[in-house]
């Protein structure tokens, strides 16, 4: 029964690993079942059994992305400065993986039309980012490394709309955007603005 039990996760796991690839290079609506299906060694009705539509396994692919950025990098445990250097290692890593990072950019382009299967995660996600963030700079006043006046709320809307903006120039043209520079000039900014006077 737990041998079986971990070969249907691994099976799974396989899947939005393989399904995770095919979306990041062909978007939502250019990628196929039958060649998901495929990759990861399934039938498509193999496939089928273990996500029963297209829209629950791209559900579950962004998801799965999600976790593993959580696993690497999680700011609700971190607050103020540290908060912001660990924004630079979320930035680090993604310029080693491409592939998330251009899965990202599609589905979130695509997912801005409200009929979109990722349309509600990407409206859930970027809340918890905004209220993540939010919260790690407020902490960071409370303990006096920024001031008590910040407008937490701002800060975090302008970082999520840098590192997104960074990674899309970065994507497009990643021999003149050095991503991670330019994010950890910006961080150090920002921790010198928000310094107490």
């Amino acid at each position: 029964m737990k041998r079986g039990y971990a070969s249907g996760e691994a099976r799974r796991e396989r899947i939005l690993a393989t399904a995770l690839l095919e979306f990041a290079e062909s978007g939502y609506r250019g990628a196929s079942l039958a060649r998901i299906a495929e990759r990861a060694e399934l039938s498509q009705a193999g496939l089928l059994h273990h996500f029963k539509s297209k829209e629950r396994l791209l559900v579950a692919v962004l998801d799965y992305r999600d976790a593993l950025d959580l696993r690497r990098f999680d700011l609700r445990a971190a607050g103020g400065v540290d908060a912001l250097r660990a924004l630079v290692g979320v930035v680090e890593h993604n310029s080693r993986v491409p592939g998330l990072v251009q899965l990202f950019s599609v589905i979130s382009g695509e997912a801005v039309t409200a009929d979109h299967p990722g349309h509600e995660w990407a409206r859930r996600r970027y809340r918890r980012l905004r209220a993540d963030m939010a919260a790690a700079l407020r902490k960071g006043a409370e303990r006096g490394e920024f001031r008590a006046d910040l407008d937490a709320e701002a800060h975090a809307d302008r970082l999520i709309a840098m590192m997104d903006g960074l990674q899309t120039q970065w994507l497009i043209d990643p021999e003149q955007v050095d991503m991670v520079a330019v994010f950890r000039g910006y961080v150090d900014d920002l921790i010198t603005l928000l310094r107490p006077a």
